[in-house]
């Protein structure tokens, strides 16, 4: 199995910038799958961006696109989520999950097995 670790949430004013990251432990990481989700209070989890095992194939939510970043360094079993141009409707709670799936589903929540214990994100006007 795999156990993940999200850091880098804080507040921050519109318009400001946050790097997540999720730490990551098995050598297995690298063939994974990695997604951030989000959840804002009395809301539904919500798909934020995907990664792929290669690095090669990536996915974002439309709302995030041009704003947002998603990498990963397989060699020190992390990926991050790189934030600029934050909004106040981006405040969240940010989780990572991991597992190995087809890339079709990786957009899913129910889909992924492993997850993060989630790092706050706010937004301030």
């Amino acid at each position: 199995q795999v156990q993940l670790v999200e850091s880098g949430g804080g507040l921050v004013q519109a318009g400001g910038s946050l790097r997540l990251s999720c730490a990551a432990s098995g050598r297995a990481f690298s063939s994974y799958a990695v997604g951030w989700f989000r959840q804002a209070p009395e809301e539904e989890r919500e798909f934020v961006a995907a990664i792929s095992w290669s690095g090669g194939n990536i996915y974002y939510a439309d709302d995030v696109k041009g704003r947002f970043t998603i990498s990963r360094d397989d060699a020190k079993n992390t990926v991050y989520l790189q934030m600029n141009s934050l909004k106040p409707e981006d405040t969240a709670v940010y989780y990572c999950a991991a597992d190995y799936l087809p890339w079709t589903v990786v957009d899913g929540p129910k889909a992924y097995e492993y997850w993060g214990q989630g790092t706050q994100v706010t937004v301030s006007s």
